[in-house]
């Protein structure tokens, strides 16, 4: 992989995790594809604008950052896989690991599915 891609996935991926921290649907609407899909810690699998809802309300978190990133490029396709901690509203300290799944799209690259678990 070029490092280019490197730097653009790795500014992505921050993107992403600031924008789940500060509520900013604006900059999802950018970076998410039409036909996105998030499968939540509940289990249950959404669509681009039901998760575009879910980011519109405040997180209830705060401090989330991610950590352990690995980016693993297969074609036009590029895999995510990391780690995050957060602060939950009652102030315990939570974590997870998550996967997005990224594609390029006409010279962008766009997230097409997320998955994140808690532990």
């Amino acid at each position: 992989m070029h490092s280019d891609d490197i730097d653009l996935l790795n500014q992505l991926n921050r993107d992403y995790v600031r924008s789940v921290q500060d509520s900013d649907v604006r900059r999802f609407e950018e970076i998410l594809a039409p036909d996105f899909v998030n499968r939540n810690p509940d289990g249950a699998l959404i669509g681009r604008a039901a998760f575009l809802a879910q980011i519109a309300r405040p997180p209830g978190i705060t401090n989330l950052e991610s950590s352990d990133v690995h980016i693993q490029r297969v074609g036009d396709v590029a895999l995510i896989h990391a780690s995050f901690e957060d602060t939950r509203p009652d102030g315990s300290h939570g974590r997870g690991r998550y996967t997005d799944i990224w594609q390029e799209r006409n010279g962008r690259w766009l997230c097409v599915s997320a998955h994140f678990a808690r532990c």
